[in-house]
């Protein structure tokens, strides 16, 4: 029996955003200390950049529910909310919408394509073969796996179930403090109407795409129920990377302004 892989790829690259990740914690040890002064126009440079985008993105989802932002300026990260509290719930059409416009974004394409690539090198899944045509099978599967994933999770059973598949970031705190809110985000939503309820849409949604994706073009020998559960946790612990970078992304993405401003 072969052990499917297929999501090994996204696993490596969880490990490379931890590792990112890790660059915030000196900002939250420096919260601590007395900070270094600046010339008083740098350090106005600096705060106008980083609230400017903050405020842009607290606009953004003001209006329309939904974020413009991008994870490391690349990653599709539409459906985070930062620094806002009561806004209005999402329509089932809004969820589809928002969910097509990451799932086929522009970014998605080469992205497939690297994980689609790595895949290749590792041979995971040898039904699908080698050369070009390997590559093509590989490619399409990584692409229908996550675009299946994200519609179950983020649109499906959020439509049917009134649930709310934004994540709100919290914003404040220490480091753990926020990283164990990040962590129980995949276990704990929001309803439509804002209540806190167990996230059926993440754990649930995922099984089902788990299950659709593995027993329909993935290849016979991955086709087991141990394959599809291990897919299933893979996901679940992906999506759990994803979160906390979410959590943290706006503070980065100060920091790396501030390193921008002369």
């Amino acid at each position: 029996m072969t052990n499917r892989l297929r999501l090994g790829p996204q696993i490596h690259f969880g490990a490379i955003v931890i590792a990112t990740l890790l660059l915030a914690l000196p900002a939250f040890a420096q919260q601590d200390q007395t900070p270094i002064q600046q010339p008083p126009s740098a350090q106005q440079q600096s705060q106008q950049g980083d609230f400017g985008k903050d405020d842009k993105n607290k606009s953004q989802a003001e209006q329309t529910g939904t974020s413009k932002d991008r994870l490391f300026y690349t990653l599709p990260n539409f459906l985070t909310i930062e620094n806002v509290g009561q806004i209005p719930p999402l329509t089932s059409g809004q969820k589809f919408k928002v969910v097509a416009r990451s799932s086929f974004d522009y970014v998605e394409f080469p992205w497939y394509g690297f994980l689609a690539g790595i895949s290749q090198v590792q041979n995971s899944e040898p039904g699908y073969g080698q050369g070009t045509a390997g590559y093509g099978k590989r490619y399409g599967a990584a692409f229908a796996d996550g675009t299946i994933e994200n519609f179950w999770t983020s649109a499906i059973l959020p439509s049917v179930l009134h649930q709310d598949p934004r994540f709100y970031q919290l914003g404040k705190g220490g480091f753990w403090h926020r990283t164990g809110y990040a962590v129980s985000r995949i276990f704990v939503t929001r309803s439509d109407s804002g209540q806190s309820q167990f996230n059926t849409s993440e754990i649930f949604g995922s099984a089902i795409a788990a299950g659709i994706s593995t027993y329909s073009y993935h290849p016979q020998a991955d086709r087991t129920l141990s394959n599809t559960a291990s897919v299933w946790g893979t996901q679940v612990g992906y999506d759990t990377i994803t979160i906390v970078v979410k959590e943290f992304w706006p503070d980065i993405r100060r920091k790396m302004s501030r390193k921008k401003t002369p």
